[in-house]
């Protein structure tokens, strides 16, 4: 691996971290009181609380586990693949993105907004079901481009509080005229475009796990 990859996959892996570890710290030690403050009326349906920690705490553990799952000695380790698969596979499709798809009905930042995080979740939810049929019928090397999607995507998290980090320091926050549909959007599609070009320039054949 390059320089410049070996330097983004840190990067990555840092920002998923400090993702992480935050997500379990807020909830256990302040609640998410602030984020939660804006919610009250979702918080009332009783629809609300469970979908957020499904979502928020598998999508942590998500993350974590389709990093590892791109590393080559995670990958070779056929045994630990397999059980780090089943875990994202299982983790997005039955908690973090039904846990996703209840959150967005209560967004509350306008059309743009709700439909960005609707078609996010049902890509990931589409692309990581295709990524486990494509392996069940031994097609790896579509699997794998079908599983960067899904991480692609995964990764959003990640990137949606970046941006959200800096249209704080270096803009108008989130409030401004259109600047939350933006950064919605700019989550996750500059993901795909990555993983697209990725997919069109590797040219390496993966063996069966």
């Amino acid at each position: 691996m390059s320089i410049t990859g070996r330097l983004l996959r840190y990067f990555a892996f840092v920002w998923i971290f400090v993702l992480s570890v935050g997500t379990f710290y807020e909830s256990f030690a302040h609640n998410h009181a602030f984020f939660l403050g804006f919610k009250q009326a979702a918080i009332k349906t009783g629809w609300y609380m469970p979908a957020f920690y499904c979502h928020i705490f598998a999508s942590s553990i998500i993350l974590l586990v389709g990093f590892f799952q791109f590393s080559k000695k995670v990958y070779n380790n056929r045994q630990l693949h397999k059980a780090l698969g089943k875990i994202y596979l299982f983790g997005v499709l039955f908690i973090a993105a039904p846990g996703a798809y209840v959150m967005t009905l209560f967004v509350n930042r306008g059309n743009g907004v709700f439909a960005s995080f609707m078609l996010q979740n049902t890509l990931w939810i589409a692309s990581t079901l295709a990524a486990f049929l494509l392996i069940k019928n031994g097609k790896v090397d579509e699997h794998v481009k079908m599983m960067r999607r899904s991480y692609g995507l995964a990764f959003g998290a990640v990137t949606l509080r970046f941006y959200i980090l800096l249209f704080h320091v270096f803009g108008n926050g989130v409030n401004f005229n259109n600047n939350y549909i933006i950064i919605a959007f700019l989550s996750w599609v500059p993901n795909l475009i990555l993983v697209e070009l990725i997919n069109l320039y590797d040219k390496t054949t993966y063996k069966t796990v």
